[in-house]
């Protein structure tokens, strides 16, 4: 007998910082896929499982973006005529 997929409480929960919602989503799409390469699930709770990490991988994609976009405005910020690198020794 087949053990029920339990999706976990969705990491983009109220409260956690992007960094723990990144992380937890990661993890939970790790687990998806070790479970589907196992090969033992029914084709319904497959379908489940591999729509969950679809949508895990968006959330994971949307957060790196925000991540390069971040590090893009400081790099950016420190390349400014005047900003405070250029004053550094």
């Amino acid at each position: 007998m087949s053990k029920k997929a339990t999706p976990t409480a969705s990491p983009s929960a109220d409260g956690a910082d992007p960094v723990s919602r990144f992380e937890a989503s990661l993890k939970e799409l790790e687990e998806i896929v070790a479970r589907m390469e196992r090969g033992d699930l029914p084709l319904e709770e497959s379908l489940k499982l591999f729509e969950r990490g679809v949508t895990l991988t968006r959330e994971c994609r949307g957060s790196l973006e925000s991540a390069e976009l971040r590090v893009r405005n400081l790099l950016q910020a420190d390349a400014q005529p005047g900003s405070d690198a250029d004053d550094a020794p």
